[in-house]
């Protein structure tokens, strides 16, 4: 029996769109029907809670959000930003709902990818962190000079509006193009959602890890029953 998916949204809009589409993509193709509900996050309020650090006040923000989808009927919960995952442990701790996560389902498809030496865009924590920590099975390389400062920036930017300017574009494109040129990386992981926005697997001029399209699928799985609940 398919499990009813919740989502916690908005942070940002592109994210949430991207989400939402590839699943019903996915689950038209496999004939399945779709049972979700979707709640809206704040992303200025997340920006803000992770420019602090203060992954408990954003974990009670979760929390409540996931309160209103338990009430719904769903049957576990993800968030969809990979931002929002700085405070993955405390949520974790106190969702009402088993919560399927980003930075583990991540870890487990690199162990598979023969990528060795990964460059990493998104937003500051997730840049500085090397994606939280969370990776066994790879060297995470955060961008070089100024590059981190602008990335972030452009990131931060463009999540909250939902829109792509060509500037930010190219402070992308650019701070990912050093990466493979001078850090020598394998790949580049789109270390924030909305990414998705700025970079196509099937026309980048580099290898991706694409973590959104990797915790879809994740979801999907869960979503259909091939793997344990929680």
């Amino acid at each position: 029996m398919t499990k009813h998916i919740g989502l916690i949204g908005g942070i940002g809009p592109a994210a949430s769109d991207f989400y939402y589409r590839r699943l019903i993509r996915i689950f038209a193709t496999r004939q399945t029907d779709l049972d979700l509900t979707l709640v809206h996050g704040d992303a200025p309020t997340l920006l803000a809670n992770l420019a602090r650090g203060d992954a408990a006040t954003q974990a009670r923000i979760f929390v409540a959000l996931t309160e209103r989808l338990a009430k719904a009927g769903a049957d576990f919960v993800a968030v969809t930003s990979i931002a929002g995952h700085f405070c993955a442990r405390e949520f974790a701790a106190l969702s009402p709902l088993p919560v399927v996560d980003m930075i583990q389902a991540v870890d487990d498809a690199l162990k598979t990818s023969g990528f060795k030496r990964i460059g990493i865009l998104g937003t500051r924590t997730v840049m500085a962190s090397h994606f939280y920590g969370g990776i066994s099975s790879a060297d995470i390389v955060a961008p070089l000079g100024d590059d981190l400062d602008r990335v972030h920036d452009a990131y931060a930017a463009m999540a909250v509006s939902g829109l792509l300017s060509d500037q930010q574009r190219a402070v992308f494109f650019d701070a990912a193009n050093r990466l493979i040129d001078r850090a020598k990386v394998d790949a580049i992981m789109l270390g924030g959602t909305d990414l998705a926005l700025v970079f196509n697997p099937d026309s980048a001029p580099f290898p991706l890890v694409d973590c959104a399209a990797i915790h879809v699928d994740q979801i999907v799985e869960r979503a259909i029953g091939h793997l344990p609940a929680a």
